[in-house]
């Protein structure tokens, strides 16, 4: 007999429908598994088989065909292995028929016991699934959470097997899971703007990066501070929207990072990857083309400290996500594009080390070391970080003060009335903020003054700047005139948002020219 059971599969962060196609028929006992399936799913055929007889079944001794179509899209990982099961059964007329058969989504994992387990990717999976209008879907009690947020989809999970068959056949074994409200509940951030002691100027370049979305650059001596303050940005970003979360969730199930039992995001992510980490982790890749830190840290900060130590090659491939916000992995056997739409901080030290410029300790480093160690650094990486910040030792006054600084709270309310105004600007660009204006959106909403055009023109003279270096900050200057509520860009914003391209003359600049 034939059976088809409806499940769903995975290209990247979208879902694909699959139908599961089984049939045992008369003939020497033999199981084949059709429809471009990889190794996980080939396997599958052992851990079905365990748990149907475990769960007090019969697996066909004849033979079997099983086919996951479409046939020429390829079928990866083990959440197959539910429907597999649910279409032998339904095949060899173990479990009678029901419209639940028909109506129902089933994706999950067998454990040879017959326990179900769960799977990555769901949320995607259940999204696409009720858009082809599926509107019950059993799965594993672990990727529940996840899975109701999907306001009209009927989830119920499920702790094996055997409560499936039964609740197929009309018994109460399964309820139906609660819709969950997503709530944009306040968050204890474990760092705070007001423990950093000094670094007005650094916190006041970290503003105006969180309210444009801008990439930082932090370049300073040991212990001066960079890594705290990098950790603390996300205490003054905004907070999450239902899209932003759901979209950051998404990504984090296909990963099979998600943490919590919450079952979707709550924050914005800060991914911190080591610098001996390799093109692959950063960008994405493997067999599978699975996102990378890039996309992990959609939404939210990408940290890279040390930031010469990282191979050139790989700081080399951040270049185009950050430009176009999406990257797109194309291997062998699969094609994915993630989304990558993060702030990049990146902090490193003046010399190999560490001390170049110091009032405390001596730099060692000879002008050639200092010359090789900065030119790790490309030129079009640079102009790709908009604000460049220069931090020195803390004094001990600052140290030893009893009075905390501005915290985060305060710091980001006047960020979110920055990020409102953005918001409103370009609702008809399909953009959220400065940072994400192309060249054609800064000649309609980067307008200058007179003052600010004349010394933006001095500015580019001077500092040698590059194309993308001016657009960059057109950007910084069209944020700092938001934190101010000013509609024009006034010469004094200008002036600082050169002032954050100051370094780049300082420390690279014979290198370049």
């Amino acid at each position: 007999m034939l059976a088809k059971i409806k499940s769903y599969g995975l290209m990247g962060i979208e879902g694909f429908a699959v139908s599961v196609e089984a049939y045992v028929s008369r003939g020497m006992p033999a199981y084949d598994t059709v429809g471009l399936p990889d190794a996980a799913v080939r396997e599958s055929k052992e851990r079905v088989r365990a748990a149907i007889r475990n769960s007090g079944f019969e697996f066909p001794v004849q033979r079997v065909t099983v086919n996951l179509a479409p046939a020429d899209l390829r079928k990866e990982g083990s959440v197959y292995d539910l429907p597999i099961a649910i279409g032998l059964l339904a095949a060899t007329e173990q479990i009678a028929p029901s419209p639940l058969l028909e109506e129902c989504l089933f994706l999950g994992e067998l454990a040879l016991d017959g326990t179900l387990r769960g799977v990555p990717g769901i949320l995607p999976m259940v999204i696409g699934a009720y858009g082809q209008g599926i509107r019950k879907v059993i799965l594993p009690r672990e990727n529940a959470a996840e899975a109701s947020y999907i306001e009209g989809v009927e989830v119920y999970a499920a702790e094996n097997l055997r409560q499936i068959t039964a609740f197929l056949g009309g018994e109460p074994t399964l309820t139906k899971e609660k819709t969950r409200t997503w709530d944009s509940a306040s968050i204890a951030y474990s760092m705070d703007f007001a423990d950093i002691r000094g670094q007005q100027g650094a916190k006041r370049a970290a503003e105006i990066a969180a309210a444009g979305g801008h990439n930082l650059l932090l370049v300073g001596t040991p212990g001066s501070g960079k890594t705290m303050l990098a950790r603390s940005i996300p205490s003054i970003l905004p907070e999450l929207t239902f899209e932003e979360a759901l979209e950051i969730t998404k990504i984090q199930s296909v990963a099979g990072t998600l943490r919590g039992t919450e079952g979707m995001a709550s924050e914005r992510p800060f991914r911190s990857p080591h610098h001996s980490a390799s093109t692959a982790s950063l960008i994405g890749g493997g067999t599978r083309a699975m996102p990378g830190e890039i996309s992990l840290a959609h939404y939210g900060v990408l940290f890279l400290d040390e930031f010469p130590e990282f191979r050139k090659e790989t700081l080399e491939a951040l270049r185009q996500p950050m430009e176009d916000g999406v990257v797109t992995i194309t291997r062998a056997t699969a094609r994915s594009t993630y989304p990558a739409q993060f702030m990049l901080v990146a902090a490193m030290n003046p010399c190999p080390c560490g001390n170049f410029g110091s009032r405390t300790a001596q730099c060692r480093c000879s002008q050639g070391q200092i010359s090789r160690y900065l030119g790790r650094i490309s030129g079009p990486m640079l102009d790709r970080l908009d604000l460049h910040v220069e931090m020195s030792e803390v004094g001990y006054e600052d140290i030893a003060s009893k009075s905390r600084g501005e915290p985060s709270a305060v710091i980001r309310e006047r960020v979110n009335k920055a990020r409102s105004i953005q918001v409103e600007r370009y609702k008809k660009e399909g953009i959220l903020f400065n940072a994400q204006l192309t060249s054609r959106m800064t000649g309609n909403f980067c307008i200058l003054d007179e003052g600010a055009e004349r010394l933006l023109q001095k500015a580019f003279a001077s500092l040698h700047l590059s194309a993308r270096a001016y657009t960059r900050i057109l950007k910084v200057s069209r944020t700092i005139a938001d934190l101010e509520g000013s509609e024009k860009i006034l010469a004094h914003h200008v002036a600082e948002a050169v002032q954050y391209r100051s370094l780049e003359s300082k420390y690279w600049g014979d290198t370049r020219r």
